[in-house]
């Protein structure tokens, strides 16, 4: 694997270990020659439906989109990367398990906000705000009135 540093071809792994889910071995490596060490993620490949957008388009999917979203909601929040990533192997696993060829965005944002509503109050409503195009205050009220009668 090489480097992200030094970009020198040869690393060593210092520790490889399986992922809370068991979907991917997760990697720690250490380069053999700057010593910078990196994790690495090893997935098995799989096919991937396709996913319909709002405007009926048809994209492949992207796990990088979901991380960003994720992301985004979780900017400055305490909620540490491995549980991020935790968060975006379940909506993954998610559109995997709905055994489609095609999926629609509108369910895996539903998805990410049910993820987001048990991890973070707060980064749910930023996901939600953005997903459902909150245009007013009171879009934000009704949303946080839902999510106080939920808790």
């Amino acid at each position: 694997m090489k480097c992200p540093i030094c970009s020198h071809p040869d690393s060593r792994v210092v520790d490889s270990r399986m992922t809370k889910e068991g979907n991917a071995i997760r990697r720690r490596r250490e380069c053999e020659s700057c010593g910078h060490r990196f994790t690495t993620y090893e997935r098995p490949e799989v096919s991937f439906p396709l996913i319909i957008k709002k405007d009926g388009s048809r994209v492949p999917y992207e796990r990088e989109k979901i991380r960003a979203g994720i992301a985004k909601a979780l900017e400055k929040r305490p909620v540490p990367a491995e549980e991020q990533e935790a968060i975006v192997d379940r909506v993954e696993r998610f559109i995997l398990d709905a055994g489609e060829k095609e999926v629609t965005t509108s369910a895996i944002g539903e998805k990410v906000m049910e993820e987001l509503r048990e991890t973070d109050q707060v980064a749910y409503v930023r996901f939600a705000s953005v997903y459902r195009s909150f245009g007013t205050l009171k879009d934000f009220e009704e949303e946080l009135q839902k999510l106080s009668r939920k808790a």
